[in-house]
């Protein structure tokens, strides 16, 4: 018995010394509950809308009062105009925008019905739908207390109306949260994998003390990889276009520039991994953990990021595939330009230069 006892506490010396391990049994267990149970849901919180009344009379000041007290949304009140609105949504500023028409009191007191119109972002339709669903819950419980103070049948109609996505089809939160997941995983695993294997098989030795620069060798790497992911881009876009009726509606020619700026920050990515990889095993396990879960979780593919706390909020704009989503998106489905755009393309070069410099630095001429 003494001896089993000495041997169990041989393994939790093991255990305790190994930082690894420590992490893996308590730190994962800590985030995972972090994430499902905070972080990850599809409940909306203050998803940002756009109030323009024309009406300015009791009734619609009291749904005002009643969407602003709202935990769901965060109204925005400099924009007043429709042509305001339309830019907003081309840039993703708003998700919603409610239209009261003129007289809306008057009419609706007089004829016992009247009408709003909800005009939603449905390129992300659950968004879309669910914000639909809160907005259309305020008015209804609205229509109800003034029956029960008039005594007589009230209807207030939501006119919905869906922008980009009128039948709610999937594929266009689909396909642009496909396009940055795909174009991050290959780019980053196979760049970083295959300057570990240079090093594993002793031929990047032989590459270092060639004629060639260092930069040429990296340029060497990244080429291939570069025209692959590009031939990616194209296949999307064709599949989505011959079998899911998804074309493009931006520039196509806008879209393949950003795919090639993303594609430029996967690599360097890539490269910063392998710099500081090991082995092949620890490159491909480093390169999953931080392509595939934080552009499932953190880039507002699956889940609203506006739900998140505040600390996942900003790291997740830190996740090139998040600014990346948002970019294809826009091009694709709302037909945006660059003048939408620019901001997120501004933030990936910058991501890129500075992942590219740390990387250029860390880089080693020698081996040993």
């Amino acid at each position: 018995m003494k001896q089993l006892f000495t041997f169990i506490r041989k393994e939790f010396y093991h255990v305790f010394r190994d930082q690894k391990t420590l992490l893996m049994l308590f730190g994962l267990p800590i985030a995972q509950i972090i994430l499902f149970g905070f972080a990850l849901t599809n409940e909306i919180k203050n998803a940002k809308i756009v109030i323009i009344d024309y009406a300015k009379d009791r009734a619609s000041a009291q749904i005002i009062e009643r969407i602003e007290a709202s935990k769901y949304f965060e109204v925005d009140k400099t924009l007043i105009s429709h042509r305001e609105m339309e830019a907003a949504f081309k840039e993703g500023k708003i998700k919603m925008a409610l239209i009261f028409p003129e007289n809306f009191n008057y009419n609706l007191l007089h004829t016992n019905s009247n009408q709003i119109q909800l005009i939603a972002d449905a390129s992300d339709i659950n968004t879309a739908t669910t914000l639909t669903n809160y907005m259309s819950s305020i008015i209804m419980e609205y229509q109800n207390e003034l029956m029960k103070e008039n005594l007589v049948t009230m209807t207030i109609v939501p006119e919905v109306r869906m922008l980009y996505n009128p039948q709610l089809k999937g594929e266009h939160t689909f396909v642009p949260g496909m396009m940055a997941m795909i174009m991050l995983l290959i780019c980053v695993m196979m760049t970083s994998i295959s300057i570990v294997r240079e090093k594993e098989m002793g031929t990047m030795e032989i590459l270092l003390v060639s004629p060639f620069q260092p930069l040429m060798v990296i340029l060497s790497k990244f080429v291939p990889y570069i025209l692959i992911s590009l031939v990616n881009v194209t296949s999307i876009l064709l599949l989505s276009w011959l079998f899911l009726d998804l074309p493009v509606k931006g520039s196509i020619l806008l879209l393949y520039s950003e795919s090639f700026l993303f594609i430029i920050t996967s690599l360097a990515l890539g490269l910063f991994i392998s710099i500081n990889a090991k082995s092949q095993q620890s490159a491909m396990f480093i390169s999953l953990g931080l392509t595939m879960l934080p552009t499932l979780l953190l880039s507002g593919f699956m889940f609203p990021i506006e739900n998140m706390p505040l600390p996942l909020q900003i790291i997740s704009n830190i996740i090139p595939s998040k600014w990346y989503y948002i970019i294809v998106r826009s091009i694709m489905i709302k037909g945006s330009t660059f003048v939408a755009i620019w901001r997120e393309t501004l933030i990936l070069g910058v991501m890129t230069l500075f992942i590219l410099i740390i990387s250029l630095k860390r880089f080693k001429i020698r081996l040993v």
